[in-house]
């Protein structure tokens, strides 16, 4: 005879599975956020992101810094998109990503503090990533 657990409706499953809601709340939050901070980067609304990138990355790439930031929110965006589609590749994508800003930031001398909470959430990525090769397999 098999267990409750096992006949349960897929709903069921979801309440009781806490790796697949830990799953789709990273998956929700590292889809949400980029794009929200990538469309940001051309309105600047939420802060003034040029004064987040260091002087050398001007200096390696000869483009004023707010052209930087559009490349860079149009690559926030598409990291966004990637895990919502694809959260395996995108929780990868979004990780290497957080680790070339916590570098800029940690080159730029400045906002260390944010520099470790991106620590947290390139952790965070990386779960995902686990997360992810477990409930790729489920229909």
């Amino acid at each position: 005879m098999k267990s409750p657990s096992v006949m349960s409706s897929p709903g069921q499953t979801l309440a009781s599975d806490p790796g697949r809601q830990a799953f789709l709340l990273l998956r929700t939050v590292f889809t949400v956020a980029p794009i929200v901070f990538g469309l940001d980067k051309f309105t600047n609304l939420l802060t003034d992101w040029t004064m987040y990138l260091a002087p050398v990355a001007t200096a390696v790439v000869p483009l004023p810094a707010q052209t930087i930031m559009y490349i860079v929110g149009v690559v926030e965006v598409a990291a966004g998109i990637a895990v919502a589609v694809r959260p395996r590749f995108g929780s990868m994508l979004v990780a290497v990503w957080l680790l070339g800003i916590i570098i800029n930031l940690l080159v730029l001398g400045s906002f260390l503090d944010i520099a470790l909470r991106d620590f947290g959430l390139l952790v965070g990525a990386l779960a995902l990533n686990r997360l992810s090769q477990r409930n790729s397999r489920r229909p």
